[in-house]
């Protein structure tokens, strides 16, 4: 309650400063204000601390802050984190090796364990399902022929979702409500029938979310994006009800798109309203048959069906392995198409800046030597590197210090660190000028929605910073080219030209210093849980600037125990597990998502409980017990932890 106290009083102290200032609309609100505007509700603004529910920990900070701290965001939402120390920039150094992939095994009777629980599963799963169709067919009809139908989904085939995934569906779909920030609340359920139905209770558990792909902290309900989103559904509705190409382009696309190319450096780009479609959609209009498509093995869904559905010929190699890519890369040029040995009509290598399931990082730099070795054309899916990696977040190359138009094909998605939605592909004009016309999604997929489009390109441009135009510059608008405050330069801040004029950001956002501190936070926090759940003695997966930090499992039986130690705490956590068919059998994980708007407390907070979980579950075969720094020791030197080297 002291501290509660202490920081409603320096939340009342920076309220009152404001109030006297003499200004109607402060640009900036007191920590507690549900508000980004100072508003006379009392829904809006909590400055009550009977209204306040602290039991979990996770409304108020654990550090109380100063009068002279005055924050924009909801705690709740974005976490209140003043102290720079807590702060690291993302960028290789140059001169050292990008860490690989490796695969560290535990001990021989975890995996005897692992393959015995399978094995248990699988038979007592055949063996109900054998006296269940003679004892109760009712039970099984929609998997068994019956009035002349054949059923749509047969038993085989449906085994491993019934017989596996069913027994612990309590870790999947937990159903959520409100902003999926840096907490998130849960919609509490229980199921009577050993997890085929889920029943809600009426009952709501906040919790802190280390499981949304939200990295930067854009996806707030309250804030300068939040308020343009809210001001473009009053001038453009909510969709333009079209496709790309009849009817659905409105202006926003337009600034969008080039917006998205001078973010990403590169000449040109195309919105697509989904992540999964644009990969799926637009690697057909690039290759075809007579073509061949290398990719990495660990590659997304989505880029394998693409290609599958292009026609072309597909050759993969080990993850991440440049060693097994150059001698495939021999192997296809000297030995050509099957059959007739002719050349390729071209060859394209697909690879992911950031892995999703593993947090690996593609080793760029010698994948850029092979290039310009081999001549193959490069798609690079940034999905989940880009706005999360590099010193401006720009993504892979920045992270690299690497010309961005020396890579032939970029792709991303909006929905991991810009809090939207849908996927971008940028390259060269004339390539995306012929995507416009021969991708799928341009004639038959309905147009990203303006509000949407907003988000994007408000925080596209918090990350960016927007050019204020000089009163010399507003002069010469009459004289032949733009202005020098109109030229972009990558990677510097966009030139206000680029966005819409009635866009209006808090000046902490439009110059891009809330953009910077963001980037500094999520580098930190991704080091600090990566280095520090391998001090502890786990076993992890991924580079340590990754903000996707897997945790080895192993077991089927501890995901459930996992995921429900987690989330059952005084201070509940909920986290992600993932299991076959997304990983390899015996892989199982948790994947932590870290984002910007934890605070190192919070970080401190996972770390705690994965270390009490562990001894628990018996998770910690990483190194040995010598060697492992006690929890206590990895929080008190927690810069020291997220300074080291792999």
């Amino acid at each position: 309650m002291a501290s509660a106290a202490s920081y409603l009083s320096a939340l009342s102290q920076a309220d009152a400063r404001a109030r006297s200032s003499g200004a109607r609309s402060p640009t900036s609100t007191p920590a507690l204000s549900l508000s980004s505007s100072v508003t006379t509700s009392t829904e809006d603004t909590v400055l009550n601390e009977s209204d306040i529910d602290n039991s979990d920990g996770l409304a108020l900070p654990a550090r109380a802050p100063t009068s002279e701290q005055v924050f924009t965001t909801v705690h709740t939402e974005f976490g209140h984190c003043a102290d720079d120390q807590f702060r690291y920039v993302s960028q290789h150094t140059p001169g050292t090796d990008v860490p690989g992939h490796v695969e560290q095994d535990p001990p021989y009777y975890i995996l005897l364990s692992t393959y015995i629980s399978y094995l248990i599963l699988i038979c007592l799963g055949h063996f109900r399902d054998f006296f269940g169709k003679r004892f109760s067919p009712k039970s099984y009809r929609h998997l068994m022929p019956h009035n002349g139908y054949a059923p749509l989904n047969s038993d085989f085939d449906s085994f491993y979702t019934r017989r596996l995934k069913t027994r612990m569906d309590e870790c999947f779909s937990q159903p959520i409500t409100g902003v999926a920030g840096r907490t998130v609340q849960l919609l509490d359920r229980y199921s009577p029938d050993y997890n085929h139905s889920q029943i809600f209770t009426g009952t709501r558990t906040r919790a802190l979310n280390i499981s949304s792909y939200n990295y930067l902290g854009f996806a707030q309900a309250r804030g300068g994006c939040a308020d343009v989103v809210e001001e473009t559904i009053k001038r453009y509705g909510v969709s333009t009800c079209g496709t790309r190409l009849e009817g659905g382009t409105s202006e926003l696309h337009k600034v969008g798109e080039a917006l998205v190319a001078q973010f990403v450096g590169m000449e040109d780009s195309l919105i697509s309203s989904m992540g999964f479609a644009t990969n799926s959609t637009f690697i057909p209009a690039l290759v075809n048959k007579g073509c061949l498509v290398i990719s990495d093995e660990f590659n997304h869904a989505s880029i394998r069906f693409g290609v599958r559905l292009s026609g072309a010929s597909v050759r993969m190699f080990k993850h991440n392995d440049m060693n097994s890519l150059e001698s495939l890369l021999r192997e296809v040029i000297s030995q050509g198409q099957p059959k007739t040995h002719r050349p390729w009509k071209k060859i394209l290598l697909i690879v992911e800046g950031l892995y999703s399931m593993e947090g690996t990082m593609v080793n760029l730099p010698v994948v850029m030597q092979l290039k310009k070795k081999y001549k193959f054309y490069l798609f690079i899916d940034e999905a989940h590197s880009v706005g999360a990696l590099g010193p401006n977040g720009r993504g892979i190359a920045d992270y690299f210090g690497i010309d961005p138009r020396s890579i032939d094909i970029l792709m991303g998605t909006f929905t991991k660190s810009f809090g939207a939605a849908g996927g971008y592909i940028s390259g060269s004009k004339a390539l995306i000028d012929r995507l416009r016309v021969r991708g799928y999604s341009g004639a038959y997929a309905e147009a990203m929605t303006p509000p949407v489009l907003t988000q994007i390109i408000a925080s596209m441009a918090s990350i960016m910073g927007v050019k204020v135009p000089t009163p010399q510059s507003s002069n010469s608008r009459h004289s032949i080219g733009p202005a020098d405050d109109e030229i972009y330069q990558h990677p510097g801040p966009a030139p206000a030209s680029s966005l819409p004029s009635w866009v209006s950001l808090p000046p902490a956002l439009s110059s891009g210093e809330e953009g910077r501190d963001r980037l500094r936070r999520l580098a930190f926090n991704s080091r600090y849980l990566h280095n520090g759940l391998i001090k502890m003695g786990f076993i992890t997966y991924g580079h340590p600037a990754s903000p996707i930090v897997p945790l080895l499992l192993f077991n089927p039986g501890k995901m459930n125990m996992f995921h429900r130690l987690m989330k059952d705490r005084q201070t509940p956590i909920i986290v992600v597990v993932v299991a076959y068919p997304a990983t390899p059998l015996v892989t199982s994980r948790v994947r932590f998502c870290v984002s910007a708007a934890h605070t190192k407390e919070d970080i401190d907070i996972v770390l705690r409980a994965s270390d009490e979980v562990g001894d628990v579950l018996d998770l910690k075969h990483g190194i040995r017990k010598s060697e492992r720094w006690p929890v206590e020791e990895i929080i008190k030197r927690a810069v020291e932890v997220a300074n080291m080297e792999p």
